[in-house]
């Protein structure tokens, strides 16, 4: 969501129309969400499916090229991502970057939606 609220934030700066901002707001808050993105404007989508081949290699096989990468990326971008998360790992329920923590923190306990669930105060 840093990103978002960053891209929406300079975007508000330079007098850019509120729909393109929702729009770019959209696309970066659910970039890491799989599975919703590709349901929406193609700009949202597309987004998404960028990141995923870019960072995860998905239909990698389509591309008849691909930007060099450093020897270490792989293990750069996770730290990276790290990096960005580690003094909030709460914030990664429902997002793939729980993935992330647990890798870098062994003993993180991510939230579970089942607990949630259970723990409500509804009886």
């Amino acid at each position: 969501m840093d990103g978002a609220n960053a891209a929406r934030d300079f975007l508000q700066q330079h007098g850019i129309a509120q729909a393109e901002i929702d729009k770019v707001w959209t696309a970066i808050a659910l970039h890491t969400t799989p599975g919703i993105p590709e349901f929406m404007s193609p700009e949202i989508a597309l987004v998404t499916a960028g990141v995923e081949m870019d960072v995860l290699g998905l239909n990698f096989e389509r591309y008849s090229a691909a930007h060099p990468r450093p020897a270490a990326f792989k293990e750069e971008i996770i730290q990276a991502f790290y990096q960005g998360i580690k003094d909030k790992p709460q914030t990664t329920f429902d997002d793939v970057k729980a993935d992330v923590i647990k890798d870098k923190q062994p003993d993180f306990q991510p939230l579970n939606f089942c607990e949630v669930i259970r723990a409500s105060r509804w009886p």
